[in-house]
């Protein structure tokens, strides 16, 4: 009989080695999950994608492997963007995919273990990966400078929209603890943070921030 799959991640730390102030981003990612214990979520509820696109094949192995290290180490989940090879050798939880990248369908036929996740900007991305993705990181729910280029917001109300569909969802972009109550109420299963975490003075603060307002909108 097969295990459940774990449940999606109630907080996602997305990294970007450019945004830790010339800090190494393992050590800014070992900080952070530092500040799990306090924060009212539990460590599987937490969980990382490698997402620094700009480094080669070896580079970003070597990166995946060092943060595997620190993740494993906390309990946490590890998603590696695009690359399944790179999951894979490092021993990874999932590969998170892009809107360029592989369907779910083709990753998962390469790499059953691994959990899927998607990116999505629209509904019908999500209607697409329903059954085939563990959950589809949403947004960007307000302005950020990190998805621009992926044009304007989308708002609460495309989020509740986007709820409907059946698949879990992370609601990402311009996202802090204080916004953690309406992307709740708007249908978000969880959310995902960047620079709130990558470039605070005290990541393990900073995480432990987003988790009580996480726990604190479950019991409102």
């Amino acid at each position: 009989m097969n295990s459940p799959s774990p449940a999606p991640p109630r907080l996602y730390l997305v990294t970007d080695r450019h945004a830790t102030g010339g800090r190494p981003l393992a050590a800014v990612i070992e900080a952070a999950l530092r500040g799990i214990a306090g924060s009212g979520l539990a460590p599987e509820e937490v969980a990382v994608q490698l997402r620094d696109k700009d480094l080669s094949g070896r580079a970003l192995t070597e990166l995946a492997r060092a943060l595997r290290d620190k993740t494993a180490a906390a309990g946490v989940r590890l998603f590696v963007n695009d690359r399944i090879d790179v999951a894979l050798s490092v021993g990874a939880d999932g590969v998170h995919l892009g809107g360029a990248s592989l369907s779910p369908a083709d990753a998962q036929a390469i790499a059953p273990a691994l959990a899927i996740a998607i990116s999505a900007h629209q509904i019908d991305d999500l209607r697409a990966a329903v059954g085939q993705a563990a959950f589809a990181v949403f947004g960007p729910i307000y302005d950020t400078p990190s998805k621009r280029r992926y044009g304007p917001p989308v708002g609460l109300a495309a989020l509740e929209a986007a709820a409907g569909v059946g698949l879990p969802l992370i609601a990402i972009g311009g996202i802090d603890p204080g916004h953690t109550g309406d992307v709740r109420r708007s249908g978000a299963y969880g959310l995902a943070c960047i620079r709130a975490v990558m470039a605070a003075g005290d990541p393990a603060s900073a995480l432990r921030a987003f988790g009580r307002a996480i726990t604190t909108a479950d019991r409102s």
